[in-house]
Formats: structure tokens, C-alpha cells, sequence
């Protein structure tokens, strides 16, 4: 699984066209994985968080404001290590704009 960290769009400031391009650059990226058949499933996720905490399941409701960096999407891919999933990520989209790629392993349980 890649997971996608860093800060909102919205936060950045970025012009309309620039969301544009940004998300051109997303769409062609996806594509390119979809056809090499890598990418099995992913979604990008609201900036609005709801964190529940603790024995008392304390509730926080967040915006990506109020956090440093957000989960902004994550792909679920089809590799054979953690090496080929770096070489995947090096197209990732972000890195310019300080965007992070955590790359981690799915567990899969026996039943």
C-alpha cells in the first residue's frame, strides 16, 4: 500500500489551474499504473478528520488546518517487495510540493 502524506491543496493557496494541472498529473499517473495493471484499488480522502481517542473515546473533529500534514489517498498495489513499490512511487505526483510516499505492507491473515 502507498499512503500519501502532505498538506491540503486548498491549504497551499493554489490557483484553479493549478489544481488543474495538479490533478492531471494524478490522472495520467493512475493511468499509467492501471494500464501496467499495478494499481489494484485507491481513493483520495476528505480533508476533514474525526479522531476518537482513548478509554473515554474522546471525539476531536479536525480540519487539515489544524494538522501539519494530512492523509490525502492511498493506492493498493500489486508488487513483489518493498523495492518495487519505491520504484512505482517515483512518479508520485507531489514530491514537489513536499509530499511524503509511506510505503507498507497489507497483512494477510490465514482463516
Amino acid at each position: 500500500m502507498m499512503i500519501f502524506v502532505g498538506a491540503d491543496y486548498m491549504d497551499l493557496g493554489l490557483s484553479p489551474e493549478e489544481l488543474q494541472g495538479r490533478m492531471g498529473k494524478w490522472f495520467a499517473w493512475n493511468d499509467k499504473m492501471t494500464q501496467a495493471g499495478i494499481v489494484t484499488h485507491g481513493n483520495a480522502l476528505t480533508p476533514q478528520i474525526r479522531r476518537v481517542v482513548g478509554a473515554n473515546r474522546t471525539v476531536t473533529d479536525l480540519t487539515s488546518a489544524e494538522v501539519k500534514e494530512i492523509v490525502g489517498g492511498y493506492y493498493i498495489v500489486k508488487a513483489n517487495n518493498f523495492d518495487d513499490v519505491q520504484k512505482i512511487a517515483e512518479d508520485y505526483p507531489d514530491y514537489d510540493l513536499g509530499g511524503t510516499v509511506e510505503i507498507r505492507e497489507i497483512m494477510v491473515f490465514d482463516q
